[in-house]
């Protein structure tokens, strides 16, 4: 398994970091959206971005320091 640039490892933390906020908003926004083709089309937003974070989260364990990738993923305020 090849080790990432540190540079490398910088960027992927900033991507899962960005993901991980659009995520949150777009489970957040679910709750104030009416239109139910809207709220489809956000989530699968949501599944594809938590299909993106899994993929990130791969990579970043190739880092060359070590840092704990957190398990927690947001929970929906409203179903």
């Amino acid at each position: 398994m090849t080790t990432l640039a540190p540079h490398e490892a910088l960027e992927i933390h900033e991507a899962i970091n960005f993901k991980t906020l659009c995520l949150a908003k777009s489970k957040l926004m679910q709750g104030l959206v009416f239109d139910q083709e809207l709220k489809d089309l956000m989530q699968k937003d949501v599944e594809q971005s938590l299909q993106g974070l899994t993929d990130l989260q791969a990579l970043y364990k190739r880092a060359p320091f070590s840092a704990p990738v957190p398990e927690k993923r947001p929970t929906p305020i409203l179903n």
